[in-house]
């Protein structure tokens, strides 16, 4: 059985083979990722509440460019 991690790491290979071929870009990921087991409903809705306003601040980050 495949473990998250393994998982992860062959949605990355995939994803940075097609950007290489198609974008030009190579360096796409932040280094590591968590990843955390979602226990009950109001632990979804802060991880879902983080989600969306990381990206709605994505363009202020310190690392976009």
């Amino acid at each position: 059985s495949q473990t998250i991690g393994s998982m992860v790491r062959g949605f990355k290979i995939g994803v940075t083979k097609w950007f290489r071929e198609n974008d030009n870009k190579t360096n796409i990921w932040q280094r590591n990722y968590y990843e955390h087991i979602i226990r009950d409903e109001n632990a979804y809705q802060n991880i879902a509440k983080y989600i969306e306003n990381n990206a709605l601040n994505w363009e202020i980050d310190k690392f976009h460019s």
